[in-house]
């Protein structure tokens, strides 16, 4: 016999982990995950940090939002914050010189930002080789404990009774008039709505449940961590290449993690870092510092999954009733994760929104959108 529940959420990633925290003190909710542990492909493959300009402008209130919930959260959620001071420094040559002055103009309101010159810039990155002259420094940028926020939304689900099946790909969906019937590989399960959470799945997924597939597709992140000489001072804040084609930070034991800042499109699928990416990511590092790499450690790779118009999606879908959509969370899924899930549970539950999304409209990041 089916298991049944009010909530069948697919994937749990930091999407459905942090949503399934939300929801669970109101309903009874599974979570299904097809690999043998949570978070597998993206959120345990993240770069680890939260920037309010990471995502563009309209990912930027999920952002802000998520802030005080990282840095003070629950008692009952977590003992400790997920945020660590970081700060970052955006940089230009003369070709990432537009781009500089495009992130002043979308966000010089919103975030804290300010210009540096040649001379500031390499009091902080002396480092840096000629020819990269202006920065845009901001300095909310953290660090985020990526682990400890997806473990502490997995426990808090299981605490309010949430279900975490493991080892359970959702292999067809059928919905009749009792709801949801979902065939997984490990028996069945029944639901009144399924949430589609299933990250670089998420297509596919609405495949299965008859919905329209919305175009949400993953994409390959490379890092690689290098051993340094001298070591990465811990204090070195995320440089980010204006133009996106680099971005590195320091990690534990003065290493630093490097990325080409690379979205190379590609199936569903246990992402591989390939040779030539981290070469890539190598020489442009090498272009911009005069800093040497003493041995490459270990490498890497991630899969984001964006839909057409790079925001994510939210909300019931509009020609299938009890599927609904939290998905497309590119690379800001992490540092959105508190806030995007009070929102979706808003949604979910036909609750009035959290005081900490009161603000932001959910109508940019419904899947409607693209019924038009």
């Amino acid at each position: 016999m089916s298991q049944r529940f009010d909530i069948a959420i697919i994937g749990a990633g930091m999407a459905g982990a942090s949503l399934a925290a939300e929801v669970a003190p109101h309903a009874s909710v599974v979570l299904l995950e097809a690999e043998d542990q949570p978070g597998y492909h993206a959120t345990g493959r993240s770069a680890a940090f939260w920037s309010e300009t990471y995502g563009g402008p309209f990912v930027q209130p999920l952002t802000t939002a998520s802030k005080p919930l990282l840095e003070a959260p629950d008692p009952d959620f977590s003992e400790r914050p997920f945020l660590s001071a970081r700060g970052a420094l955006h940089i230009a040559d003369e070709t990432g010189e537009a781009a500089l002055d495009g992130l002043l103009a979308s966000f010089g309101g919103s975030v804290e930002l300010h210009m540096l010159d040649r001379v500031a810039l390499a009091g902080r990155l002396p480092m840096l080789r000629a020819g990269w002259n202006r920065a845009v420094a901001e300095p909310s940028c953290a660090d985020i404990d990526v682990a400890a926020l997806h473990a502490a939304c997995l426990r808090s689900a299981r605490k309010y009774g949430a279900a975490l099946l493991n080892n359970t790909e959702v292999t067809a969906l059928v919905r009749d008039a009792a709801g949801w019937r979902l065939s997984t590989k490990a028996g069945p399960v029944a639901a009144d709505i399924v949430v589609n959470a299933a990250g670089a799945w998420a297509d596919p997924i609405a495949k299965l449940a008859a919905a329209r597939m919305l175009g949400i597709r993953p994409y390959r992140r490379t890092l690689v961590q290098l051993a340094m000489a001298p070591a990465a001072d811990p204090d070195l804040p995320l440089v980010m290449d204006a133009a996106e084609r680099f971005y590195f930070k320091p990690e534990a034991g003065g290493r630093l993690w490097l990325s080409p800042h690379d979205e190379t499109p590609c199936d569903p699928c246990d992402a591989a870092p390939e040779e030539l990416d981290a070469a890539i990511a190598i020489d442009r590092f090498e272009q911009a510092v005069d800093w040497p790499i003493q041995r490459v450690e270990r490498r890497w790779a991630g899969l984001r999954s964006f839909a057409p118009d790079r925001l994510p999606v939210y909300g019931f879908d509009p020609r299938v009733p009890g599927f609904f959509w939290c998905a497309g969370q590119g690379g800001f899924g992490i540092q959105t994760a508190p806030a995007a899930a009070k929102l979706a549970a808003a949604l979910l539950l036909g609750r009035a929104p959290d005081p900490a999304v009161v603000a932001i409209d959910p109508s940019a990041y419904a899947p409607g959108r693209f019924t038009n």
